[in-house]
C-alpha cells in the first residue's frame, strides 16, 4: 500500500488523532468520526491508500470508494435521521483522498448551504458521548 510519511491519514499522527476518532475500516477506506460534532454524526471517509485524486484512482477502486461513500451516509441517514447528508471532496490543502460525510439539520447550522469546515464554537463531547455517536454508526453499517 503507497504511504506517505508526512500525511496524517497515512501516519495517523498526532494531528489526525485531535481532529477525529477511527470507527472502523470499511472494503477500500477509513471511518473516522469528526470530533467537533457541529454537525451530529459528521464523519470523514479517508481512502486506505495515498492518493490525491478520485481520479487517481482505478475504475474499480473509483467503484469501491462510492460504495463505501453510499454505505456510511445511508447508515449515518439511518442513526441520526438528518433532512439531507451532505459529501464533500476538497483535498486543497490535504493531499489524501478523502471525503466529508455530513448529516444536515433542518433550521440547523448552515441548513441550505454549503457546511463549514470548522465551525465554532466547536461541539466537543465527552468520551461517552463519542462512543454512543460511533455505536449507533457501527450498528447502521
Amino acid at each position: 500500500m503507497a504511504k506517505d510519511n508526512s500525511c496524517m491519514y497515512c501516519t495517523e499522527n498526532q494531528a489526525l488523532q485531535e481532529l477525529m476518532i477511527p470507527i472502523c475500516d470499511l472494503t477500500a477506506s477509513r471511518l473516522y468520526l469528526f470530533r467537533n460534532q457541529a454537525y451530529r454524526g459528521r464523519c470523514v471517509l479517508a481512502w486506505k491508500d495515498h492518493v490525491n485524486e478520485y481520479f487517481d484512482l482505478t475504475a474499480e477502486e473509483a467503484a469501491l470508494f462510492a460504495e463505501d461513500m453510499r454505505r456510511v451516509s445511508a447508515a449515518i441517514s439511518k442513526a441520526f435521521s438528518p433532512k439531507k447528508v451532505n459529501l464533500g471532496m476538497y483535498n486543497d490543502k490535504g493531499t489524501h483522498l478523502h471525503c466529508h460525510i455530513v448529516p444536515k439539520y433542518e433550521g440547523g447550522l448552515s441548513f441550505g448551504s454549503t457546511f463549514e469546515m470548522n465551525p465554532q464554537p466547536a461541539v466537543l463531547l465527552s468520551d461517552a458521548e463519542y462512543e454512543e455517536i460511533i455505536a449507533a454508526i457501527r450498528k447502521a453499517l
